[in-house]
């Protein structure tokens, strides 16, 4: 499943369609700062969110954990001084449905990290399922192949 998103990302690197490098670093930070925006939603910063990133992170972007962090110090930053979850959502609304998917279930992920879903986080991940037109059964979907793995 995460092959579909890395894939995407392996396309998007320069000469593969026309996208240079700054499109792919802006998706890549608009992934991260998603992530991000799942951990703060509930004002409470815990390990296990963070560690969980940095893991998406690599395996979704196909990058070492080195590199993730500085992904995710950018994107935190970012995620602190957006004005809206649209920032970020703009640039991924290109997707295919697949990649889509795996991005939510991955936002599902950082959210059930904690061993604790709160409200906030859910809503922030309905917010960007609805901002990147996924189907609303396969934001199901992903919530429930999350809850079958914790």
């Amino acid at each position: 499943m995460l092959a579909l998103l890395r894939s995407l990302f392996r396309e998007m690197m320069p000469g593969h369609n026309g996208m240079d490098t700054a499109d792919n670093a802006a998706i890549q930070l608009a992934t991260a700062s998603l992530l991000c925006e799942v951990s703060r939603a509930d004002n409470h910063l815990d390990a296990r969110e963070e560690k969980a990133k940095i893991h998406l992170l690599t395996h979704l972007l196909d990058i070492d954990d080195t590199a993730a962090q500085a992904l995710l110090n950018q994107a935190r930053h970012k995620s602190e001084n957006a004005v809206s979850l649209f920032d970020f959502t703009n640039k991924l609304r290109a997707l295919e449905q697949a990649e889509r998917f795996e991005l939510i279930k991955a936002m599902w992920q950082v959210a059930y990290a904690d061993g604790h879903l709160d409200p906030q986080e859910e809503a922030v991940i309905r917010q960007v399922a609805d901002l990147i037109y996924l189907d609303h059964p396969e934001f199901i979907r992903a919530k429930l192949t999350v809850l079958q793995t914790t």
